[in-house]
């Protein structure tokens, strides 16, 4: 399979900014906390990369679900990671410290997927996640919760 390209490009003043994203009649805003000197208008970049870990397991179960044919009636993934700021504040580095710790990802499905299904969409959404992949390999430890509920539940 060919490489699919991805482009952006990022103006603005001060912590906010503007992103275009080649091919795209749409822009990406983003800002950030006061504490970090922003207005907090907008998403901040920690904010959009927490929300592509969450949409990225959405849409790789998508496709899982499809491969193992199952039905998939709506998903609803909550991740929550607490963030070190010492780097980005102070520039200090300290060997084996990740900026993001203590991810977590609390992911509730409504599915036929029977348990033995469900176990195989869980593992192959998680190891076939180019985000999960990339908090992985940036050496942040993660835990992962899925739940099952059937076709028709309320998804909560």
């Amino acid at each position: 399979m060919p490489l699919v390209p991805f482009a952006v490009s990022g103006q603005g003043t001060g912590v906010a900014q503007t992103v275009s994203v080649s091919g795209a009649s749409y822009v990406i805003q983003t800002d950030a906390y006061p504490a970090f000197g922003g207005e907090d208008k907008h998403p901040s970049p920690l904010a959009y990369t927490l929300a592509s870990l969450s949409s990225c397991n959405q849409v790789t179960s998508t496709i899982v679900a499809r491969e193992l044919g199952i039905t998939v009636e709506s998903v609803k993934f909550d991740v929550t990671a607490d963030f070190n700021p010492t780097t980005m504040t102070t520039g200090t580095y300290r060997e084996s410290e990740t900026t993001f710790q203590n991810l977590k990802v609390v992911a509730t499905i409504s599915t036929d997927a029977d348990a033995a299904q469900f176990a195989t969409l869980q593992s192959e959404t998680e190891r076939r996640c180019p985000v999960t992949e990339l908090f992985r390999l940036a050496g942040v430890t993660s835990t992962s919760e899925w739940r099952r509920t059937p076709i028709g539940a309320p998804v909560s």
